[in-house]
């Protein structure tokens, strides 16, 4: 069980998101990443949205927890600065982790019920907000 923190971003009607393709299985998440020590759940996600997406980003309320292995956190996030698809973390650089890959992604919130994103409480929650 491992805790973690992750951003949920908003821009022009769009969320960002990972595609993941592993095991022949196509989904997709809200980027963020495990705690780790001496961390808060925010820097976490903070440190988490400039790994996987390349940007820096403000991080404001939790928007939502989930428990599943672990409590998840969802922060309400802006991007103050970076190129959105740059992130260097290890999900792109250590050909080693064989866990399939990952695409940073800007899809239209209307389109979030018509795929396969994890989880789908936070889904729920974004739609609610943002609608």
């Amino acid at each position: 069980m491992r805790d973690r923190g992750s951003v949920v971003i908003v821009e022009n009607s769009k969320v960002a998101l990972i595609k993941r393709v592993r095991d022949d299985s196509v989904y997709f998440v809200f980027p963020g990443g495990g705690i780790e020590e001496g961390e808060t759940p925010k820097e976490a996600a903070k440190r988490e949205a400039k790994e996987e997406l390349g940007v820096t980003v403000h991080i404001s309320d939790c928007i939502a927890e989930v428990e599943f292995t672990g409590t998840q956190y969802f922060f309400n996030a802006e991007i103050i600065e970076g190129d959105f698809g740059t992130g260097m973390g290890v999900e792109y650089t250590d050909s080693n982790r064989n866990r399939g890959t990952y695409l940073p992604v800007w899809i239209e919130l209307n389109q979030l019920t018509n795929i396969d994103v994890r989880p789908k409480e936070v889904v729920l929650k974004i739609q609610k907000l943002f609608n």
